[in-house]
């Protein structure tokens, strides 16, 4: 579904990736591991069309998209989460929705607002209310939902436990591993536990190169890639 290749992306003159490699097939979960700093998150904003490679090549589905604006890379099929939420502030829950939702038909949606309301009951109960307001916790929901209702057939999450209680992170979790059921998805986090447990495969990043690739178990396993690239063991 996804081939990244090669990129290069830099901001001003610091060159934070540097030959960043990866692929996602259709019906992964995937994460990016690494320490903070690493370029995990310029890997997904690369992807997303928020920053631009210099060199490589990005190609979802068979198409090449580096270069391409983030809006177009949106209709395209492909939604991300950042990792300071982004809600809008002023806007109730749901209007935070309905800007979001993708023009489609009502048969043709995936994700409409009654089905986002059954997943997230949390936020049917908050529908209301400004989402400036919200806790963290209930602001990543939303940032989450927000991304559904686009119709993404790839999800990008970046950092989606960042300063979140460990009951909401729980939650987080639960909520990966429904939603794997019928999208691809590709993730950040600092935290090995909660990628062990939610991943399928892991790319580990250290100063804007990937280091080290492997199944979910191989690095449950290995305790020197532990070590060495993440400091858990």
């Amino acid at each position: 579904m996804l081939v990244v290749e090669d990129i290069h992306t830099y901001y001003g003159e610091s060159h934070a990736l540097q030959g960043v490699s990866l692929e996602v097939k259709a019906g992964e979960v995937v994460c990016l591991l690494g320490r903070n700093g690493a370029g995990k998150s310029t890997t997904l904003k690369s992807i997303m069309g928020i920053v631009s490679p210099r060199r490589g090549r990005i190609v979802f589905e068979g198409e090449e998209i580096q270069g391409r604006p983030a809006h177009w890379i949106a209709r395209h099929g492909i939604a991300l989460v950042p990792e300071d939420r982004r809600i809008f502030a002023g806007l109730t829950v749901q209007e935070n929705l309905d800007v979001a939702q993708a023009r489609r038909p009502p048969g043709e949606r995936r994700w409409s607002l009654e089905r986002v309301f059954d997943e997230f009951p949390m936020l049917a109960e908050l529908r209301d209310q400004d989402g400036g307001t919200l806790s963290g916790g209930q602001q990543q929901m939303l940032a989450i939902a927000r991304a559904l209702v686009t119709e993404p057939r790839l999800l990008l999450l970046d950092e989606p436990n960042e300063g979140l209680a460990p009951v909401i992170v729980q939650q987080i979790g639960a909520l990966i591993d429904r939603l794997a059921e019928t999208t691809t998805i590709l993730f950040t986090d600092q935290s090995v536990p909660f990628a062990l447990k939610h991943a399928s495969r892991g790319y580990i990043l250290q100063k804007g190169r990937v280091v080290y690739q492997g199944s979910i178990e191989t690095i449950r396993n290995d305790p020197e890639v532990q070590e060495r690239y993440l400091s858990v063991a």
